[in-house]
């Protein structure tokens, strides 16, 4: 590349970056080799540092000289949706702070896509995988944690030894119903079922909505369990016309998702069902769009940048061979209130 003066331009190097940032050469090779006894101050000089002088570590020296690659895996089922595009950015994020590439995976949810994103892109090509997986199995997980360090995401395969981050679906699909309860509304459907057996995501969170209509009473009822496909708008919008269709329809709706309660909402609208007043509803993720959408969506929300920066935090402590003092992590959760729930 050309300079001011028209001569080549070096690439920077290690020392460069040190001078740069008024550290030592070992202190920025800790810091591109995601070394955890850094204070802040040092890591952002540092990194202002890497950024000014578009600094890049010579990878093939790096593998040689400590046995990683520096690049790590994420694998999710659908980008498009709002959640996994947030999570992914936060991935994003915490992995390159830990001086890590991060590869996007996207699986579709579908079983043998997800098998060959546990297998990784090729021999040794990554020093581990973060997963959110819907179609795995334990085995399958396992498996893949004999080939490299894995971290799980999601409800569905969690065997024994490998390390979670999520939320406590349960509990927090029990707080979104008592919310819900707590409002007067005694008719609740759940938008969200996509089988016949709970599994998955989807299965501890009806469970949930489920011991929440117990406590308080109330019998679940079938008919406001609409089966879907996935939590996508339209099939909120479907589920939520059957809804509307029934003798009886229901005066509130858990969303297993936010799209799912936003296709839920505009069906609403159409049909000039007035919200909170005839039908209460409430989501899952608290994304942007629940924010901006009409009424403004109540949501579960859990907070992506602890699930994030924790997940990537428990795979490089397999990575280095570090202990992790519990492979369980939940992430706290709250209930955003919004007006789809809150009459004005």
């Amino acid at each position: 590349m050309a300079g001011n003066d028209g001569g080549v331009q070096m690439k920077a190097r290690l020392v460069d970056v040190a001078k740069e940032a008024g550290v030592s050469p070992k202190t920025v090779s800790n810091y591109l080799n995601g070394y955890p006894f850094m204070s802040e101050k040092t890591i952002s000089r540092v990194r202002r540092a890497v950024e000014k002088l578009d600094y890049t570590p010579n990878r093939s020296a790096q593998t040689l000289r400590t046995g990683k690659m520096g690049i790590i895996g994420l694998a999710v089922p659908n980008l498009r949706a709002p959640y996994f595009a947030g999570l992914a950015a936060e991935i994003t994020d915490a992995a390159e702070e830990r001086g890590y590439t991060l590869l996007i995976d996207q699986t579709g949810a579908d079983l043998e896509r997800e098998r060959r994103a546990v297998r990784g892109v090729g021999p040794q090509a990554l020093d581990g995988l973060i997963v959110s997986t819907l179609k795995l199995t334990a085995e399958d997980v396992a498996a893949a944690q004999d080939a490299m360090p894995v971290v799980v995401l999601g409800e569905w395969a969690r065997p024994a030894g490998v390390p979670y981050v999520g939320v406590d679906n349960v509990a927090a699909a029990m707080a979104a119903t008592e919310h819900l309860l707590a409002m007067g509304r005694r008719r609740i459907a759940a938008i969200g079922r996509i089988g016949d057996q709970p599994a998955g995501t989807w299965g501890v969170r009806i469970t949930g909505y489920r011991q929440a209509l117990s406590a308080a009473g109330l019998d679940a009822d079938p008919r406001l369990e609409p089966q879907i496909r996935d939590f996508h708008f339209d099939q909120g919008a479907a589920a939520m016309q059957q809804l509307l269709d029934l003798d009886t329809p229901p005066d509130a709706v858990f969303c297993f998702s936010d799209m799912l309660a936003i296709g839920a909402l505009s069906v609403l609208h159409r049909r000039g069902v007035s919200v909170p007043d005839e039908m209460a509803v409430i989501g899952w993720d608290d994304t942007v769009e629940a924010q901006y959408c009409w009424p403004p969506l109540t949501s579960v929300r859990a907070d992506t940048t602890v699930v994030a920066r924790t997940a990537v935090d428990y795979l490089i402590k397999q990575i280095d061979r570090s202990p992790i003092e519990r492979t369980d992590f939940y992430v706290d959760y709250q209930i955003v209130q919004r007006r789809s729930t809150l009459p004005s």
